[in-house]
């Protein structure tokens, strides 16, 4: 761990460097290979739509990336409260950025993925129709211009779209690990896998 200019915190871990916390958890662990991560209460990150209220509080790993990459991880989480969430998140500012991931909602791992410019918008696939057991999952966000494609699998290949977005071609971004309790408890995610391609 060390600290940069900024006098922001900079973190090594899924076999990189240069991660910095957006809303550093009390409890977390990185390793070489893993990220663990416990959530907080009331953490999410959400723009109006539907519930009024704006929401830049999970937690979340974050690393420069550049206009054109593709970031991936798997994930599995103890998930038991409605809303909790774990995934990837890619951010410009506070209302801009797109998240994907599981979600527990109404009692069942959804894959979902939010989409935010300005407002956010939500769209979640039962997980249930993928699997009946609980397994790890596999995110794949890739930019390349003005788009965003989100993928998932359960075998550690993403080869499946969930979502085709928008988002501002050639800004500066940042894009990892991210987790949330919007209103739950907290409960704990592992991060592995994770695999950064640029072009």
């Amino acid at each position: 761990m060390g600290e940069s200019a900024e006098g922001t915190s900079t973190e090594s871990c899924l076999g990189l460097t240069d991660w910095t916390w957006l809303n550093r958890p009390a409890q977390w662990a990185a390793y070489d290979d893993a990220l663990d991560i416990t959530t907080e209460p009331d953490t999410d990150f959400w723009v109006t739509t539907h519930y009024g209220f704006v929401r830049d509080t999970g937690h979340a790993l974050l690393r420069p990336v550049p206009a054109n990459f593709r970031l991936r991880v798997t994930f599995s989480g103890d998930y038991r409260e409605q809303y909790d969430q774990a995934g990837l998140l890619l951010r410009l500012d506070e209302k801009n950025w797109i998240k994907t991931g599981i979600e527990y909602v109404d009692g069942r791992q959804q894959l979902s993925a939010v989409v935010t410019r300005e407002v956010s918008d939500w769209n979640v696939v039962p997980l249930a129709h993928l699997t009946d057991t609980p397994a790890p999952v596999t995110v794949e966000l890739r930019r390349e211009g003005d788009t965003v494609t989100i993928l998932y699998g359960l075998d550690g290949e993403p080869g499946t779209m969930l979502r085709l977005a928008y988002f501002p071609p050639g800004a500066a971004a940042q894009a990892g690990p991210m987790c949330a309790s919007p209103d739950g408890t907290g409960f704990t995610t592992r991060f592995t896998a994770l695999g950064l391609e640029t072009a």
